[in-house]
């Protein structure tokens, strides 16, 4: 849906463009409980911006800019909310789509001439794809953007947003995809202990089995992005599996997406989801791992019926309201462990800003969201939690709990070997299209050579 932001809102924010705003107030995450408001800020009396840093983008009144992405609710308010500043102080109003079948519009829209001004794209593939295709729709990103990555982000972030030499799309938010969810009184209550390794991992499914339960649950259907959860499990296993060295060169398709390797993975993978033993807890039977929403499949662990789900660290906004995630709450997560003793492999992931126009006022948006000080208004804007960047002028202390600044300590930790989720590297008919495809068939029947082969066989020739 198209919402237009209206200027005047409530704003909360520190810092100003990497520059020098400053703000004398910001809002706070205590009375602000109901999705739908402006991160509990007070509507009545808008806080005091300082607007001079905006002075540099030159006379903006009247200006629109068209977002375009696949946020939706509950995140989209909190997405908009971090964009009070900016429309405040140049005069700016932001029109923000929000669309769960953004992957196969966008491509459409750019074919048919009606590009938003920005677009959110989660895959680099998918940036990939667009600069390949439609070499005169997107625009490199303008100086000040590119100021605020060097400084800001690592090298491997920028990376992700370029493209044959030539820098696009600056980091936007940053996941964290190697968590299991759970209720920590439900494993306090059977004597369960959070599993350190793989093996401890499997150990404690058979146990739940033993004592009369069911394990895990899990859900893939997203509309047209169904089966992307799917090929989660499978990039966090590759990395356990083979190791990063191994993922790279799948993704880079070095080796065939086929490769021996990437098959043991993927049967790894089959022990738990095809596993009539272990799903669907709650849901059904291994088949309805196709059919269940992606944002309900955890939920069974509420009810007990469920005890383990594996999902990102923004499934922390996906929790019906009210629910409590915390490590003595109703939910929490723990890091998806691994046999390996000499690193930490972690799934990353993101949105990169992309621009199909180079008016003065998109590229003022981009530098915008490019900056700390949109990180920690970001932040200060999601009292609920479930949000975090890899942008390292983000303050860990803005962060609404104690789980996204978890997340934010392994996204900064040296000794973490991050990498970034693979289906979003690769092209986009691969990594947006056949690989999901292939997730659905192989839960719904299909053998583990064959869904990977049919990945293999629609891989592009260049």
């Amino acid at each position: 849906m198209m919402r237009i932001r209206r200027r005047g809102a409530s704003a909360a924010v520190a810092g100003g463009l990497g520059l020098a705003l400053a703000l004398t107030a910001c809002s706070g995450g205590d009375d602000s409980g109901d999705e739908g408001t402006s991160g509990g800020g007070d509507t009545g009396a808008a806080n005091e911006i300082d607007c001079s840093a905006y002075d540099e983008f030159g006379d903006l009144d009247g200006k629109t800019v068209s977002v375009y992405t696949s946020i939706v609710e509950p995140e989209q308010q909190t997405q908009e909310d971090s964009y009070d500043p900016f429309e405040e102080c140049t005069g700016v109003t932001v029109e923000y789509e929000g669309s769960r079948e953004f992957e196969a519009q966008l491509l459409v829209r750019i074919q048919a001439g009606n590009a938003p001004d920005i677009a959110y794209l989660p895959q680099p593939g998918l940036l990939n794809t667009i600069v390949t295709d439609f070499p005169d729709a997107i625009v490199p990103a303008p100086d000040a953007t590119v100021a605020n990555v060097d400084e800001f982000f690592s090298e491997s972030w920028k990376n992700y947003g370029t493209v044959d030499g030539t820098f696009y799309a600056a980091p936007l938010g940053a996941n964290v995809k190697s968590y299991v969810w759970y209720s920590p009184s439900m494993f306090e209550d059977a004597g369960y202990e959070v599993p350190e390794t793989w093996d401890d991992l499997i150990a404690l499914s058979d146990q739940i089995v033993d004592d009369g339960g069911m394990p895990w649950c899990a859900g893939v259907e997203s509309g047209d992005a169904t089966g992307w959860p799917g090929t989660d499990w499978i990039e966090d296993v590759v990395l356990r599996t083979a190791g990063p060295d191994v993922y790279d060169q799948w993704y880079t398709h070095e080796i065939p997406f086929n490769d021996p390797q990437i098959i043991d993975a993927w049967d790894t993978v089959g022990d738990i989801l095809k596993n009539d033993k272990y799903v669907n807890a709650g849901l059904g039977g291994v088949d309805s791992i196709a059919t269940t929403p992606w944002t309900d499949a955890g939920f069974p662990i509420l009810d007990g019926t469920c005890w383990l789900h594996r999902a990102a660290n923004f499934y922390q906004t996906q929790w019906p309201e009210g629910t409590e995630v915390a490590p003595d709450g109703d939910v929490y997560a723990f890091y998806l462990p691994t046999n390996q003793t000499d690193i930490k492999p972690v799934l990353g992931g993101g949105e990169f800003v992309a621009a199909f126009d180079d008016r003065p006022e998109v590229q003022a948006f981009q530098t915008y969201l490019s900056s700390a000080d949109w990180a920690n208004t970001k932040a200060k804007t999601t009292p609920m939690g479930g949000w975090v960047s890899a942008n390292n002028g983000l303050d860990p202390d803005n962060l609404a709990t104690e789980f996204d600044q978890l997340s934010a300590e392994i996204l900064a930790d040296p000794s973490s070997v991050i990498r970034f989720d693979a289906s979003d590297l690769m092209p986009g008919e691969v990594g947006a299209g056949t690989f999901w495809t292939a997730i659905v068939n192989w839960l719904t029947g299909t053998s583990t050579e064959e869904a990977a082969q049919s990945v293999e066989d629609s891989w592009p020739a260049s």
